[in-house]
């Protein structure tokens, strides 16, 4: 813990270089300037339901078994009750982002023969559904976060954004304020079209296949205004795989939460729901309960990134673009996020087939 005269500034100030005198930087909330770091949980709910992956995984792990999951009433991939049930008992509370992808046949045909859309198709699901409504009710009324998981086009289709954030609104009888692009895209107007469809943060800067803080101990305002970017520190698939060398994979856990630790940082960490499976993802459970366990452990406050959102201080109300920033600033200040934006869209796709 910091001494009595190492405020909350100075702590940004120092590992940050000073960056803290930028308003697009934030500071610590101080709800939580108390604590020694902070951990954002979040789940991207790519694909609940486990359908010709079956298959694969049969022919992966050499167990026939595994095709009885394609049966009715079966599946596995529904972890939701287990993952709530983990983080109750820990007294922590995360982000779920629920996705609207587009059905095959919304898509132009000449996607139709593409082997990734198709892909992308196996375990599509819809908000509306009875099972789907009940997820969302008991996700809202038990306090963990909902936000939108923009589908795989909308990262630079404003239209489609709003119209996915409308769905999720309805289907969960609240507003969302936040959430993160499906596979991490993002175009150089995606931030802008957040902000302009209402939402208040994006989750969406990082990488599937590295972890750690290349893009800052704190979380960012691009317009310098109230619109938050929360860096991705950890996604789970670019860890060493926990069911081969748990040991390794948490020593990099370890690491992040030591370097948080030492530079007073906001860490972001991503699982998603289906690699609760332990059959068919094991050890990725046991160690996200020891990364939350741990950060606990060390002072962390913990949560999702709504709740740290709305704990900061914000600028009064008034968005940048519409008061001192404006005309050619504007478009300059546009103009310098582009490229930045763009070059950090580092996702890869070599999982999709899980």
């Amino acid at each position: 813990m910091p001494d009595d005269g190492d405020s909350a500034t100075g702590r940004n100030e120092d590992r940050d270089g000073g960056a803290s005198a930028d308003p697009r930087v934030t500071g610590d909330p101080e709800a939580v300037a108390d604590s020694e770091f902070a951990l954002l949980l979040t789940h991207d709910v790519d694909r609940p339901y486990k359908t010709i992956q079956s298959a694969y995984h049969a022919i992966e792990h050499r167990d026939p078994r595994q095709l009885l999951d394609l049966l009715p009433g079966r599946n596995p991939w529904w972890q939701f009750e287990d993952m709530m049930a983990l983080e109750e008992s820990l007294g922590v509370r995360s982000a779920f982002y629920f996705l609207r992808e587009k059905h095959l046949l919304e898509r132009p045909p000449g996607d139709w023969l593409d082997p990734f859309y198709w892909i992308e198709q196996f375990g599509r699901y819809e908000l509306e559904t009875p099972e789907m409504l009940d997820l969302l009710d008991r996700l809202r009324e038990g306090g963990w976060e909902v936000g939108l998981h923009g589908s795989y086009d909308s990262y630079d289709d404003p239209d489609r954004l709003r119209m996915e954030k409308a769905t999720l609104e309805s289907a969960l009888g609240e507003e969302v304020v936040g959430g993160r692009q499906h596979h991490l895209n993002r175009a150089p107007e995606t931030w802008s079209h957040h902000r302009d469809i209402g939402l208040c943060y994006d989750a969406s800067p990082g990488s599937s296949e590295t972890t750690g803080f290349d893009r800052g101990y704190l979380p960012s305002r691009p317009f310098g205004d109230e619109f938050v970017v929360f860096p991705l520190t950890v996604m789970e698939a670019a860890l060493p795989d926990p069911g081969d060398d748990f040991g390794a994979a948490w020593a990099e856990c370890e690491s992040l939460l030591a370097e948080a630790a030492e530079n007073g940082a906001v860490m972001s960490a991503l699982w998603h729901p289906r690699l609760f499976t332990e059959r068919d993802f094991p050890g990725y459970r046991r160690l996200y309960r020891r990364l939350v366990e741990r950060a606990l452990e060390m002072g962390a406050w913990v949560g999702p990134p709504q709740e740290y959102y709305e704990m900061m201080a914000h600028p009064d109300g008034e968005r940048a673009s519409d008061s001192e920033v404006g005309g050619e600033d504007e478009n300059r200040h546009r103009a310098a996020l582009q490229s930045p934006q763009a070059e950090d869209n580092k996702v890869k796709t070599r999982s999709k087939t899980e």
